[in-house]
């Protein structure tokens, strides 16, 4: 009876003690460190992961990536002006192991050499170029400290400056700055506006011009065409007509004039000839009246 309480105590003790503290579930973004009697075996995981109570000691690792609110640090550019800059930095663990055992406190290192950093990157560069190159300075300021956490097994993957606080005098500056630049611009679009608008004016009427130019050349080629075809028409007229005709068309002519209230008159020498031809005419319509009388 005493084996078999023996043996039930050994059990539990097994299933509830020493199981528990001998198996572990690492999980995909964990590392597990094992430390056996003070050495690191290295890092194990993931999945089932079976230690040595007593003689192991475990330091859980995550493998994901985390940032790390670096707080506004007072710097002094290289033209001696006083700046304020925070920024944010990215870092993930790529050798848990050197993670655990190069640094004690990774947070509070990575605090203190950011600053540090930044502080020494600034000092480099003017107050201009710290507004102007912002990303610039995030390359910079990744690459070094990238180089100080390599040892620790810390990869730092991107740093974003967050706010940069220049001087009082600096912003009122800036925002002077601005303003002009704001003003300069509407003047250079007004002008640029009123020039387009000219041109397109000048375009217009030029091709007004032009319009109006040929409908003149065309307007005064029809004008001379239909001339050229009324002269044409009469001279065809005119080929037909004999004396008689024109005489009766002077006859007409000395009608008109007598109905006129003027009292002096201006004949062409011509019509003398040509009231001749017509009283020759007029001659041997009465002759040829009386012939057929006397007939």
């Amino acid at each position: 009876m005493t084996a078999v309480i023996a043996l039930g105590a050994v059990l539990f003790f097994f299933v509830f003690v020493v199981l528990p503290l001998s198996v572990k579930i690492v999980r995909e973004y964990q590392r597990l460190i094992v430390f056996r009697l003070g050495r690191c075996v290295g890092a194990r995981g993931p999945g089932l992961v079976l230690i040595i109570p007593i003689v192991d000691r475990i330091v859980w690792v995550d493998l994901r990536e985390f940032f790390l609110e670096i707080p506004r640090q007072d710097s002094i550019t290289k033209d001696n002006a006083p700046i304020a800059v925070d920024f944010i930095m990215f870092y993930k663990v790529l050798d848990p192991a050197a993670s655990v055992v190069a640094v004690g406190n990774f947070e509070g290192a990575a605090l203190n050499i950011a600053s540090t950093t930044l502080r020494a990157v600034i000092g480099d560069i003017s107050l201009d170029d710290v507004l102007a190159r912002r990303d610039e300075i995030n390359q910079i300021l990744r690459a070094k400290l990238d180089e100080i956490t390599e040892r620790w097994g810390v990869k730092v993957t991107n740093v974003e400056i967050r706010e940069i606080t220049p001087p009082a005098g600096v912003q009122e500056a800036m925002t002077r700055q601005m303003s002009a630049e704001r003003t300069r611009r509407a003047v250079v679009t007004e002008a640029e506006g009123s020039r387009q608008a000219a041109i397109t004016v000048a375009e217009g009427e030029k091709q007004a011009a032009i319009l109006r130019a040929e409908g003149d050349k065309q307007s005064a080629i029809l004008k001379a065409e239909g001339f050229a075809l009324a002269l044409e028409t009469v001279f065809h007229a005119a080929r037909g007509v004999d004396a008689k005709t024109m005489g009766i068309q002077y006859l007409e002519a000395l009608k008109a004039l007598g109905a006129s209230p003027a009292t002096k008159f201006v004949v062409p020498l011509e019509f003398t000839s040509l009231l001749k031809g017509i009283g020759g005419f007029a001659g041997e319509a009465f002759g040829g009246g009386d012939g057929g009388a006397r007939a």
